[in-house]
Parts: structure tokens; sequence; C-alpha cells
């Protein structure tokens, strides 16, 4: 079930720097919102702490909260372990197991939460790559491995894994920049259908795709060298694009800088 988020006062560190300063925003459960905003102005960063992903850098923290349906995922008693099945993650490049089996690289999550049962975790494995558009091209070479997959396939079963363990939310870290144009309409097509069931959170570069896909846009930017990102803006996709409210948001889409 898609749930919201809600991200206020947010301040994250690798060590003694200060990366991504005081970001307080919304997303809304059934749309794709999307982050831009020129290299290092945290991002990726931001992507990260909202399934504790950052956690796994030596150092690395948040303060401030992360609410997933008022819930806070960086509460006291809170494993990060469950908060990244409930907040799946699609990385900048498709990451299979590449020896592994198309199937069970899709279940893969299911069998780390202790999931046996063969027949379930067929009916799981079909239902995701049905979901993540996948499952006509690979019907027939389930046990074939994941890795003989082109680069585009490749992204999609990496998808299919995400939705297999039935996430709230699913996060992409610029999941088509590493692709040739017709994969990354396949990949695209492809968020429009799955913001239907989850919570869709997108680092893009490419500011045509976030016009195209997302619903709303927020706007990262560093005020210089050294000094932590920060949230500029955020609004609906269209009001962004073509009426943004800051300057500096209006620069960087129109191509003055970044």
């Amino acid at each position: 079930m898609a749930k919201r988020l809600d991200i206020k006062d947010l301040n994250i560190y690798y060590g003694d720097f200060h990366a991504v300063k005081d970001v307080t925003l919304e997303v809304p459960p059934r749309c794709i919102t999307a982050f831009i905003g020129p290299s290092g102005c945290g991002k990726s960063t931001v992507l990260r702490t909202l399934n504790r992903m950052h956690e796994v850098t030596p150092g690395a923290y948040a303060e401030g909260s992360v609410l997933l349906d008022g819930e806070d995922i960086y509460g006291r008693n809170v494993d990060p372990v469950s908060v990244r099945a409930t907040i799946g993650m699609v990385f900048q490049r498709p990451n299979p197991f590449p020896t592994m089996s198309i199937r069970d690289n899709v279940v893969a999550g299911l069998r780390l939460q202790g999931v046996r049962n063969r027949a379930e975790l067929d009916e799981v494995a079909e239902r995701s790559l049905r979901g993540a558009n996948l499952w006509e091209e690979v019907k027939d070479r389930l046990d074939k491995p994941g890795g003989g997959l082109s680069g585009g396939q490749q992204q999609r079963l990496c998808i299919a894994r995400a939705i297999a363990v039935s996430p709230d939310v699913l996060l992409m870290d610029e999941p088509c920049s590493a692709l040739d144009p017709i994969s990354t309409l396949a990949i695209e097509d492809l968020m429009g259908e799955l913001k239907k069931e989850y919570t869709i959170v997108i680092v893009t570069h490419n500011m045509q795709q976030a016009a195209r896909v997302s619903d709303q846009t927020a706007f990262f930017n560093l005020e210089g060298a050294g000094q932590p990102g920060q949230l500029v803006e955020i609004s609906d996709t269209e009001t962004m694009f073509s009426n943004p409210t800051k300057k500096e948001t209006e620069d960087y889409i129109s191509g003055r800088f970044g």
C-alpha cells in the first residue's frame, strides 16, 4: 500500500562534514516526486536517507525526522533492515546478482525473510516480473542468469526485485542514466504504471525526464564549494518548469548554470 513520506528538518552528515541542511518536504502517495539539481548538491544523499541506506557509509548519520505515514523510520526501536524492505531502492546502474537465475534474483528478498514455499515464490516472481513489464520477455528463461539480460532488462529485473517484497515506497537513483533511449522510455512508461500502487521518488539529472514523468519536483542546490546542499524549492512539476519561484531554479532549468 502506497504511503506518504514527511521529511522534517533533515540534516545529513558524513563524519564532521555537513552534507545537506534543513530539508523539509512532503512526498504524497501514488505520485512521482523528482529531485533535480547540479552534481554534489545532495539529491542522492537525501534519497539514501529515506530508507537509511546512507548509514551503510561509515561515519554517516542524519538528524531530523523521516515519517512514513506518521511513523519515524529513525525511531529508537526501528530496524533499518525492515525499513529497507518497506522503502525499496533501485540504483543508477542495474545490479542484479549476475550468476543467480532471473527467478532467484526476483525473490532474493523474500528468501532473506525466510519464505521457502516454492509455489509462493514462483507466484511472486511472476507477479513482480509482470509488474516490471518484463514477464513476456523472460518467462521462457527464468532459470538463466540475470546477468545475461540487456541493460534495460536488468534494470527492470532490479525493479521487479524491489517490488517483490511489497514495499510502500520505491526510491530510484538516476535509474535511466546507464540506459539507451529505448530502454529509458520503457522505464519511464513503467514508472507511470507503478505510481498507481507505489509512492515513487526519483533522482534525475535529465530535466526532460523530470518534466515527463514526475508529478512534483524538488530543486536542490549548493551555496558554494564545501557548503551543505539544501532544498531551494518544491512544487508541482508543471509550475516548477513554467513558473519557478526562485531565480536560481529558473537559471538551472533553463540551462544557464549547472
